[in-house]
């Protein structure tokens, strides 16, 4: 992309689509009114996380006047457009089973699956018990993170009514957060302000009184116990009836993971069910606090007055990892290999992400547009090399020139 006299490039993050990785601020593509969301600092948004509607095109040409083919410089809402409408015919064409049969299938195998990880956790051989460990770890997360991560798009299910039931079963009931907080935080503001600085920056997850050893291997052991108490901070900010049945549902899903433990799986102390509930909860949260980092820190940040529009936000912020069979039944394609089609069409399930994917890639590379790729143990390494300009100091904001 041409720059302006005297802008320099500052390097940011990677590219595989072989575009520029270091590109600066947009020019004249501020947006600072909001539509319909209130940020926590009272500013608004006009971004629309699950807004993909088509809507009509806007107009045409051939080549801009300095030779690139206006493709490239279509404004925003026509790229946007053309992409979702393409997406709507997969969409449309696609079966019940397709949109939503899959995943559910892997959540309802989850649930069957846990019988045999507390009866395995009986035995006294090693192996045995080791099986019953790994498998109560992955149908924890598979339930916790994929399955609260559909609930909260409601994307599990075409109907409101049974999205809001889902929802408090996966959310509540499974990972102990309040529905309205964690939708709230997690699909008006994450996805709404994707790399805004101050707001979906991804800087809950930054503690930069950390090292880098013991943020990226340690801390992570930590999440079982951070969860809750997070989760009962955030209940202060929701009415009292919504408050009441979270704790409901966080003290259920506790005990009944804790009573079954002690009169299924046979552990004879508290204390001992309890460190078997810490180490199957704790399986995966390497993989789960890197797979949070990684999509986005490092990428392009904007100022929350000086952003790109969504199609532009999404495709600079975002980055895929490779498929990884244990991390996409976990935590699904759409936080794995999918997370920038997830980020575009945030409503469609981990499947139907899977599904739009070579469609996704080549348009955003048609139209020039960024698609980071990058590989699991690459960002870790970015990370352990750059982790106190990545996750301790505040990132410097991108600034982007020539997309109109």
């Amino acid at each position: 992309m041409p720059l302006e006299d005297g802008d320099s490039v500052r390097p940011r993050g990677r590219q595989v689509n072989g575009e520029v990785s270091g590109i600066r601020r947009l020019r004249g593509m501020g947006d600072p009114s909001l539509r319909g969301t209130t940020a926590p600092d009272g500013s608004r948004t006009d971004v629309m996380a699950e807004g993909w509607e088509p809507r009509p095109a806007l107009g045409g040409g051939d080549v801009t006047p300095g030779g690139v083919p206006q493709r490239a410089w279509q404004p925003e809402e026509a790229l946007m457009t053309e992409l979702s409408e393409l997406v709507q015919k997969v969409v449309k064409s696609s079966s019940w089973w397709e949109r939503h049969g899959v995943d559910i299938s892997v959540l309802a195998c989850s649930f069957l699956l846990l019988p045999a990880g507390f009866l395995c956790l009986r035995s006294a051989q090693a192996i045995p018990f080791l099986a019953g460990v790994l498998t109560l770890g992955v149908v924890h997360y598979t339930l916790t993170v994929k399955g609260s991560h559909l609930a909260s798009h409601n994307a599990l299910t075409e109907s409101k009514s049974w999205g809001k039931v889902w929802a408090i079963f996966f959310i509540e009931l499974c990972s102990a957060f309040t529905v309205e907080q964690a939708t709230y935080n997690h699909v008006k503001i994450h996805h709404g302000y994707t790399n805004v600085i101050g707001l979906g920056d991804s800087s809950t997850w930054k503690l930069p009184f950390l090292n880098r050893y013991v943020y990226m291997f340690i801390a992570p052991l930590a999440v079982p116990i951070l969860t809750p108490l997070v989760a009962l901070d955030l209940l202060r900010n929701v009415e009292w009836k919504a408050a009441l049945r979270t704790l409901c549902c966080m003290f259920l899903g506790f005990y009944c993971h804790y009573w079954l433990l002690l009169h299924v799986s046979g552990f004879q102390s508290p204390w001992s069910a309890l460190l078997c509930m810490l180490l199957t909860r704790s399986l995966l949260a390497h993989p789960y606090i890197h797979v949070n980092i990684f999509q986005h820190i490092g990428l392009p940040m904007f100022a929350a007055n000086r952003k790109p529009k969504r199609i532009h936000l999404m495709s600079l912020g975002v980055l895929n990892l490779p498929r990884n069979a244990l991390l996409d039944w976990s935590f699904g394609h759409s936080l794995i290999s999918c997370h920038v089609e997830h980020h575009l069409f945030p409503s469609l399930s981990d499947n139907m992400c899977l599904k739009i994917k070579p469609i996704v890639s080549q348009y955003l590379k048609q139209k020039k547009l960024p698609y980071n790729e990058d590989t699991y143990s690459s960002r870790l390494w970015l990370f352990l090399q750059r982790y106190e300009e990545l996750m301790v100091h505040a990132p410097p904001i991108t600034e982007l020139v020539g997309i109109q």
